[in-house]
């Protein structure tokens, strides 16, 4: 099991790597197929997969996000927008 979670966390990871590199090279139509496929994941998927979306993923994209100084609101989906909200006000930021 352990070694599940830790691809999970790896996967996930790779994923928001995949995402930011759409961003950066303003492949925006491939950066919106990206968050709505981890959107699906994070609804669909397991405990794991919901955390690992919610705690790699959305954390990753959104921080990266921030720091380039981009407009989220359009670009990631209802739910993971609500999660990345969700992560925000947790933080205090």
């Amino acid at each position: 099991m352990k070694n599940q979670v830790t691809s999970i966390y790896k996967q996930a990871e790779r994923f928001a790597d995949i995402t930011k590199k759409s961003i950066i090279s303003g492949n925006i139509v491939r950066a919106k197929k990206c968050l709505a496929l981890a959107e699906r994941l994070f609804i669909t998927g397991s405990i794991e997969t919901k955390n690992a979306i919610s705690n790699v993923y959305v954390f990753s994209v959104s921080s990266f996000m921030e720091v380039r100084h981009c407009n989220i609101s359009h670009l990631f989906p209802q739910t993971l927008k609500a999660e990345y909200i969700k992560q925000v006000n947790t933080s205090g930021v």
